[in-house]
């Protein structure tokens, strides 16, 4: 009998044993991750409220992120205005003189088109948009660096000739 007792005793504990495990593994399977949300089809990583697709609040870790564009210009169409007079892509496009750069930028304190820090602030921005306008903005510079070079040999030419 002490042997019988004993023994349904052991199961009784396996059996609760079991249950409790069970429950466990149920229960961490609803969620396994404590930062990951999704709502509305949306998921969240460091938020409850995801308000796109993925939204993550927080650092992201990678070696690469790959932006489709989607319909947006590529930048092009500066060197081919300054080039060729004109761009089939950007017809409208028109390299601004330096003396209107420096107007703008004395009284915008950004570049023309670039968001201010207290827009950006505000409102986030676009990583492909910002990139394209980046880009814009360095082939900018190197056309009024080409243009500064032209003047300076014309310069050196005038110099020299008058020695």
């Amino acid at each position: 009998m002490f042997h019988f007792r004993i023994h349904t005793l052991m199961k009784n504990i396996i059996f609760a044993f079991l249950i409790l495990l069970t429950s466990l593994t149920v229960t961490a399977q609803r969620n396994p991750f404590k930062n990951l949300n999704e709502k509305n089809g949306k998921i969240g990583i460091g938020t409850e409220q995801p308000d796109e697709l993925l939204t993550v609040k927080g650092k992201i870790h990678t070696q690469e992120v790959l932006v489709d564009l989607q319909g947006a210009v590529a930048p092009d169409y500066v060197f081919e205005h300054y080039f060729e007079g004109a761009s089939e892509v950007m017809p409208n496009y028109t390299l601004i003189s330096l003396p209107e750069l420096e107007a703008y930028l004395k009284k915008h304190k950004h570049l023309p088109e670039i968001p201010s820090a207290e827009t950006m602030e505000n409102e986030g921005m676009s990583l492909k948009e910002m990139n394209l306008l980046l880009l814009k903005k360095v082939e900018e510079l190197t056309i009024y660096t080409l243009q500064q070079q032209k003047e300076i040999e014309e310069l050196k030419e005038k110099v020299n000739t008058k020695q």
